[in-house]
């Protein structure tokens, strides 16, 4: 059995704050608000993919880019909610193990995808250079929090100095990717299983393109205020029943806040759309490191990341490992594995899997 202290040897959060409005709520109904949030955040995000699908097309902007940027930042509005969230009524940790839980959640959602989709290894269907270069910027935005871990604790206005880099790192990134698109350097061989970004509609549209963007906007806002209510009531259950806040981070809230991914991304490998459904889950990872900058900074008392404890770090690092394995499986672009899954995406059911044991049994 894995010892505690790899997980837990660091010093412990400062203690909850239990004034949340569910706080005199009977366990039975914070249960129910959970639920009922995470009902309303899957049928939402069920209606996303065929509107973000159309804004690709009547934007110009392509699958890959609207995938990441509108589709991922969008269904990861409940994550975001729920770490800010957290932080705010002094649950670090969770708010933490929420970020990094969802990143490696969504993850396995794409070799999950990749089963689903029968013809062909979906990293080699879906092969476009915007999502390599997530892939890459991904990996390296989740470096921050170990380099700010090992760092001082300093801060300014409360804030420490990693998250205002990770901010930028995002930014700058996106530049990186749209230039990518724009005047590509080199490009991926196409092959009788690629599928390319062919819009199935012509840029522009006026009137209709502003009814799109509305549609997707209030489902935008229906996500958030579903993220509102996991993270409110994930929190009074991790606090009620004694459970870990990485578990439930990491598992719990991570995973309902997560399910929007899971179902817009299947959504999209079935429509066909299959660079809008690698976006999705490459772009959203890469908005969800915004999850603890945002988190740093709803944190009052001081640095995030010198507050959580190990174990959020172990799910970071694992984290990256996926992703990596994610991003040489869309280079490689082997074409069929074992049992209709390729080898990349066997590769990662094993970390996430491996990953929670190892979580599970240092408890």
């Amino acid at each position: 059995m894995c010892p505690p202290e790899l997980f837990y040897g660091r010093a412990s959060p400062l203690t909850p704050n239990r004034e949340g409005f569910l706080a005199d709520f009977p366990l039975w109904a914070v249960v129910a608000v959970f639920l009922t949030a995470a009902v309303a955040v899957a049928l939402a995000g069920t209606r996303m993919v065929a509107t973000a699908d159309r804004l690709a097309d009547r934007t110009g902007m392509g699958e890959a880019l609207v995938g990441g940027v509108l589709l991922g930042a969008s269904t990861s509005l409940p994550g975001i909610v729920a770490s800010v969230t957290a932080a705010a009524q002094g649950y670090p940790e969770l708010a933490f193990s929420n970020a990094v839980g969802g990143i490696a959640a969504q993850t396995f959602f794409l070799a999950i995808a990749d089963m689903v989709y029968r013809r062909v290894n979906l990293e080699h269907a879906a092969a476009s250079l915007t999502n390599l270069t997530q892939a890459g910027l991904l990996i390296a935005l989740l470096v921050f929090p170990f380099l700010a871990a090992a760092m001082p604790e300093v801060t300014v206005l409360g804030i420490h100095p990693a998250t205002f880099a990770i901010f930028a790192g995002y930014v700058l990134g996106l530049r990186l990717a749209m230039r990518s698109r724009l005047d590509p350097m080199w490009g991926p061989t196409l092959t009788a299983e690629t599928r390319t970004d062919i819009p199935d509609e012509p840029a522009g549209g006026g009137r209709l393109l502003l009814v799109l963007a509305g549609r997707f906007l209030l489902l935008a806002v229906v996500l958030a205020a579903g993220g509102y209510g996991i993270a409110a009531s994930g929190a009074e259950i991790a606090a009620r029943t004694g459970l870990s806040q990485s578990v439930v981070g990491a598992y719990f809230t991570a995973l309902t806040t997560s399910v929007p991914e899971l179902v817009t991304t299947i959504a999209a490998v079935r429509r066909g759309a299959l660079t809008l459904a690698m976006g999705g889950i490459v772009g959203g990872n890469l908005f969800d490191t915004l999850f603890i900058a945002s988190a740093d900074v709803a944190y009052r008392p001081g640095s995030l990341y010198h507050a959580v404890p190990d174990a959020p770090y172990f799910l970071t690092g694992l984290c990256i490992l996926m992703v990596a394995v994610l991003l040489l499986g869309m280079l490689r672009r082997e074409r069929r594995g074992f049992a209709n899954i390729g080898f990349e995406s066997a590769i990662i059911f094993v970390l996430y899997l491996g990953g929670t044991g190892l979580m599970v049994a240092a408890l």
